[in-house]
């Protein structure tokens, strides 16, 4: 399994802004779809965004579309998801993963189709 290092949580005020980082370590980063799910208090584990391999492809949730962005810089190992406008209902745990086993003609948002997880980080955004 890849090792996923995340990094660039904290408090944000509502309105504002973050950027998450995760970064890979290995050779075979530029290989993996990768995704960001979050878990907030008293809840599930939910789909936020994914992104293809080569980042040509990227998809996200409807409760974040439009204010946030994921890409990757392959070059670097790093997967980013920057934010804006940020609300207290985007306060939760952060967590980046890594799809390695399989082919995807679609952008899974299925958490098990994903096979290793950073350790997350958590986004607290005041009101």
């Amino acid at each position: 399994q890849v090792q996923l290092v995340q990094s660039g949580g904290g408090l944000v005020q509502g309105g504002g802004s973050l950027r998450l980082s995760c970064a890979a370590s290995g050779r075979g980063f530029r290989n993996y779809y990768m995704g960001w799910f979050r878990r907030a208090p008293g809840k599930e584990r939910e789909f936020v965004a994914a992104i293809n391999n080569s980042g040509s492809r990227k998809t996200y949730a409807d409760s974040v579309k439009g204010r946030c962005s994921i890409s990757r810089e392959n070059s670097k190992n790093i997967l980013y998801l920057q934010m804006s406008n940020l609300k207290p209902d985007d306060t939760a745990v952060y967590y980046c993963a890594a799809a390695e086993g399989q082919y995807y003609s679609f952008l899974p948002e299925d958490p098990t189709d994903y096979d290793s997880w950073g350790q997350g980080t958590q986004v607290t955004v005041s009101s």
